[in-house]
């Protein structure tokens, strides 16, 4: 696992004035209607805060690392005794890159659509020979948790909490489906960059995006926030446990500014040898599909490993002084 620097703030990235403040209040956090791990629906109190109008483009990556000369997770080699019984020609700097079948696959091997290529980073999405050139107002991606907690700190502000995320996201619309209503494309309008067509072999584009798209392609929120459902999932400071808290009995008993599990109960059981913790990503990406992965939802929720970036998975910025940015 990887240690998070500490930077200093450079003056060139103080607290942009751009960020939108939410005042905080109580809402229904999580989903009884769709993916496990969204329930219980439950009342959730958090206190005001500012937070990014959009996910960190790569403009503003790249400025955080032409200031400090940070190096992302994806960019070193991996340590080889945070991986025992790891081949030694797989510890390697790289990232998992998505590529997509020929033909329909059995949905339950995500390898089949899933590559971990050598030399793929924030720089080289797609591998060695590719580049962001014409992608500066596209979310940053391959950033692992450590990549994003850094950034923050650098820029004088925080990962968001899984509840502070799942609240922006909703934009005021308490209970609802969607983050700008209950239809998924309200007159056959495309409001999010997700996947149209039989994932993973089938993409049609239809919202005009096969990838990434700019961050504000799409419509804001309620709160003027955009992208959060789609385009790219993005990282929380929570870690993951599998399922939510139960509803407070009363109403003095909700929980104010809750925070996820411990570490130590966020591993993957499927791999045992393996301790990497998980956090909460949020929001889902342009590979959501109504066939595979509906998480293009604020209640929804994927547990990911710290260690591991990915071509679909970016994050944003909150700060809670209560002050103007």
């Amino acid at each position: 696992m990887t240690d998070v620097p500490v930077l200093t703030r450079s003056p060139a990235r103080a607290p942009a004035s751009d960020m939108i403040f939410l005042p905080g209040g109580t809402f229904r956090m999580g989903s009884d209607r769709h993916y496990p791990e969204e329930a219980p629906v439950h009342r959730v109190s958090v206190d005001g805060f500012w937070i990014d109008p959009t996910p960190v483009t790569n403009a503003q990556f790249r400025a955080f690392v032409r200031a400090t000369g940070y190096v992302t997770v994806a960019e070193k080699r991996p340590d080889p005794k945070d991986y025992p019984g790891a081949l030694p020609h797989m510890l390697q700097a790289g990232s998992l890159v998505f590529k997509p079948p020929r033909g329909p696959v059995d949905l339950r091997d995500w390898g089949s659509w899933w590559r971990f290529k050598f030399g793929v980073h924030w720089r080289r999405p797609y591998g060695p020979g590719s580049s962001i050139a014409g992608l500066d107002e596209h979310p940053v991606v391959h950033v692992a948790y450590a990549d994003a907690e850094t950034y923050a700190a650098w820029a004088g502000k925080a990962v968001p909490t899984e509840a502070e995320w799942e609240y922006a996201a909703r934009g005021g619309l308490d209970g609802a489906e969607f983050a700008w209503g209950d239809s998924f494309t309200p007159g056959g309008r495309h409001m999010a960059n997700t996947w149209q067509g039989a994932f993973p072999h089938e993409n049609r584009a239809e919202d005009g995006f096969e990838r990434t798209s700019p961050v504000t392609a799409f419509p804001p929120n309620g709160y003027g926030l955009s992208d959060m459902i789609g385009n790219a999932w993005e990282w929380t400071s929570d870690f993951y446990v599998p399922r939510h808290a139960s509803d407070a009995a009363k109403a003095c008993c909700i929980p104010q500014n809750p925070r996820g599990g411990r570490a130590d109960e966020s591993y993957d059981p499927g791999q045992p040898g393996i301790r990497i913790p998980r956090r909460v990503v949020k929001g889902g990406s342009h590979l959501c599909a109504p066939n595979y992965c509906r998480r293009y939802r604020p209640a929804a929720r994927h547990a990911h490993p710290i260690d591991t970036s990915t071509s679909h998975i970016g994050f944003r910025c909150v700060r809670r002084d209560g002050g103007a940015p």
